[in-house]
């Protein structure tokens, strides 16, 4: 077929065969091959040079377009770059509201400007979706969240680390005498959780602590975790999760952010993919708006709390809302 194409476009047998990387007598071969199975001349002399005959123009479009079907599927990734100005692709995300309130309407904002035909679907990262085999049946291309240890059979791109503080209402004992909230403390107090991923299973937080041969007392588990701030606000539970999070609804809740008196190591968040996804060009655009989305809400929640030497107070144990 590309034979076929090369020679009616050039209408030369040496010149194709040039164009071809073969030898003249190579093409000629597969021109006379060609001759015997479509029934017709393709090519007949026209004074100094060759001219394809009305069958040949004929067969030129459909020679091209089945090479163009051949190069989709045997020409790699480069061959399906993906075009998000004119892609009208359906993605599918699963994804937890732990990193940032503004993370996933971030993300939809972004991906319906740059690329206004697709379709999103996002699925909850909860204890009732099971997200490896999600990702394993091609149900969804991406799945976001923190872990202590990330799966070690799929990809994964680490987001960002974030902090461990602790949300409390504005009036919680941590608030009003803050050198008195120290690790015990901090684990006799009435804690709020999320439900875990499945059955049985810890949250990076209690994971940490059992690892350190420590517990505390979880009073209420919740599914909703956008809603664990305004539970917190009405109550003296005590939520632990990152910096980024807290800091959203300190700007307008009666809650403060304070320091968590154990040494929990940093949050991590990782957008995690299946193998069969990896090259796919379409999916690695949507890993790249991922990535840049959260780079740009963590830069702008970190701008305001930028301090000088002269203003950072390394005794203070609590950020004000």
């Amino acid at each position: 077929m590309k034979v076929l194409h090369t020679v009616i476009t050039e209408r030369s047998v040496s010149r194709a065969a040039l164009k071809l990387g073969s030898t003249q007598p190579a093409v000629s071969a597969q021109l006379r091959r060609l001759r015997h199975l479509v029934g017709d001349h393709l090519l007949v002399r026209a004074g100094s040079g060759m001219a394809p005959t009305p069958l040949a123009l004929e067969l030129l479009e459909p020679a091209g377009e089945l090479l163009r079907h051949a190069a989709t599927i045997f020409g790699g990734s480069s061959a399906r770059a993906f075009e998000p100005a004119t892609a009208k692709q359906a993605f599918r995300i699963a994804a937890s509201d732990y990193l940032d309130p503004l993370f996933l309407p971030g993300l939809v904002e972004r991906l319906k400007t740059v690329a206004p035909g697709i379709e999103l679907e996002i699925h909850a990262l909860s204890a009732d979706y099971d997200y490896r085999r999600g990702l394993a049946r091609g149900e969804v291309e991406l799945v976001i969240g923190n872990w202590l240890q990330p799966p070690g059979e799929l990809h994964l791109a680490r987001l960002f680390s974030d902090e461990v503080v602790c949300l409390v209402a504005q009036d919680h004992p941590a608030v009003r005498n803050p050198r008195a909230w120290t690790a015990e403390r901090y684990l006799a107090a009435e804690h709020l959780a999320p439900t875990p991923l499945h059955p049985g299973a810890r949250g990076v937080i209690d994971e940490f602590l059992t690892q350190q041969g420590l517990s505390r007392r979880v009073a209420v588990r919740s599914p909703y975790f956008g809603l664990a701030p305004l539970m917190v606000a009405r109550s003296r539970l005590v939520l632990t999760t990152g910096r980024l999070f807290c800091s959203r609804y300190a700007q307008r809740l009666p809650v403060r952010v304070v320091r968590c008196p154990v040494g929990f190591p940093p949050l991590s968040y990782y957008q995690l993919w299946h193998d069969a996804t990896h090259a796919a060009p379409a999916a690695r655009w949507l890993r790249e708006q991922v990535r840049d989305v959260v780079r740009n809400l963590v830069a702008e929640a970190q701008a305001p709390r930028r301090r000088t030497p002269a203003q950072d107070d390394s005794t203070s144990q609590e950020t004000p809302a």
